[in-house]
């Protein structure tokens, strides 16, 4: 099956009901429009972005800012499509390589020599090149990591290892819950998504020894690995959760975090600048960090995430697009937001330059551990069996934007009670295998 028609045929089916909306065709002469998505990060680009236009008055900014998984049906959309609503996407390691192989996107070359590519951390110029070509610029770069509550910590007289199992999570939760008093042992993602609650529900299952598919693309969704992780997971969150965890993604657990509602957070590296900036987080002076937790092995415990900045071929005003995202990811953007919310808070994850500044390393005392955790990702060996995928967190092919949503619904769904934890996974196993066979990997 060519490979468009197999992308076309993985998109979630709501994706295409929304061409209609915001973005629009007329746009005026060096107007571009920049889809990206509703997070603390890219919510300051949008508000320093008129420095960009100051600098450049022969350039107007239209901003289409959406929730995680619409963002991504409407990118996806627009690039198999063609249709040229946006000038520049904010996409992840996900597309980026196959989107710049199938030509979707405008090679970022050529950069000028104040940009400083080199200075890009390597990880991330892998994660977004195809053919050592760079299709993307790196906006922010995240692992995972536990995050915790000091405070509280002492309070029950608990320590965090530098490196917890989930069964001390686990213990943890049970002492640290207290919902009559508005405080939850742990929050996790519950929302359905391949990149919401799927992005860390494949880390607790690549830990539990588990992996998507064996080396002949059968699914291995319905195994006791998947069923020992899940299980644990929805019984961990039912148990010392919040309510309503179902409904929870980054955004939400971040909030929970922030207003001190969570003992304890396992999410992206990225949410530490968030938690340790004093004007958004109540608990500030009182979180901690330690490495994602660890079941049986070590291997895709923590997840490799690159969200970028791309220009897609169709773009009306490249040369344009392509300025503003050269901006966006500079070291001269780094410091804007220093100046503005703190080092602290500066895009993580990118520049080596970022990471080797004294202000940088006194604000972020987490800033050398997020780097390990970075480089230490491995997606191209992400499980205790061998794959026939690349991708710690995620499937690297066009399918798994479907059928990983799919898996995410049913997951949720045992979360909210809905069906069994078996029942999910038996849905799960039919809908991965399907999708499979039907696009060809399976010989």
């Amino acid at each position: 099956m060519p490979y468009l028609t197999r992308l076309r045929r993985a998109l979630i089916p709501a994706a295409i009901a929304v061409l209609t909306c915001t973005a629009g065709t007329a746009r005026a002469a060096g107007a571009i429009t920049i889809a990206t998505l509703n997070n603390p990060d890219m919510l300051e680009l949008k508000k320093l972005s008129p420095e960009f236009e100051k600098a450049n008055p022969d350039i107007k900014l239209n901003w289409v800012i959406l929730e995680e998984n619409v963002l991504r049906q409407r990118a996806t959309t627009d690039i198999t499509t063609g249709s040229g609503q946006f000038d520049v996407v904010t996409i992840g390691a996900f597309e980026t390589p196959q989107w710049g192989k199938r030509g979707w996107l405008a090679p970022m070359t050529n950069l000028p020599s104040s940009y400083d590519v080199d200075d890009v951390v390597k990880t991330a110029r892998d994660g977004l090149s195809y053919n050592g070509t760079l299709y993307a610029l790196p906006f922010y770069v995240e692992s995972s990591m536990t995050f915790y509550r000091k405070d509280l910590f002492a309070a029950k007289g608990l320590k965090m290892p530098d490196q917890p199992t989930y069964d001390q999570i686990a213990e943890f939760a049970g002492k640290l819950n207290d919902p009559a008093h508005g405080l939850y042992g742990i929050c996790l993602r519950g929302k359905a998504g391949w990149g919401e609650n799927m992005g860390y529900v494949t880390t607790l299952v690549n830990t539990f020894g588990g992996r998507w598919f064996d080396e002949s693309w059968h699914a291995q969704i319905d195994t006791p690995e998947w069923h020992k992780a899940i299980g644990f997971y929805v019984d961990l969150l039912k148990k010392d959760g919040p309510p309503g965890a179902s409904s929870n993604g980054f955004n939400e657990n971040l909030t929970l975090m922030s207003s001190g509602k969570c003992a304890m957070w396992i999410d992206a590296t990225v949410a530490a600048g968030m938690l340790y900036n004093k004007q958004q987080s109540q608990i500030a002076d009182k979180v901690g960090f330690a490495a994602a937790p660890v079941a049986v092995t070590p291997k895709g415990s923590h997840w490799l995430w690159a969200w970028s900045l791309a220009v897609p071929k169709t773009s009306k005003s490249p040369d344009a697009a392509k300025k503003f995202v050269e901006w966006a990811t500079s070291k001269d953007y780094i410091r804007l937001v220093a100046k503005d919310e703190g080092w602290a808070s500066v895009p993580p994850g990118t520049r080596e330059s970022t990471y080797a500044s004294p202000e940088y390393q006194k604000a972020a005392p987490f800033s050398s551990f997020v780097l390990k955790a970075i480089e230490t990702a491995n997606p191209n060996d992400p499980s205790l069996k061998k794959v026939p995928y690349t991708g710690v967190q995620f499937v690297a092919i066009p399918e798994f934007q479907s059928f990983g949503t799919v898996v995410g619904q049913s997951i949720a769904g045992a979360l909210a009670g809905q069906m069994s934890v078996d029942q999910a996974l038996k849905a799960g196993q039919a809908a991965a295998d399907r999708a499979v066979r039907q696009a060809g990997y399976q010989k």
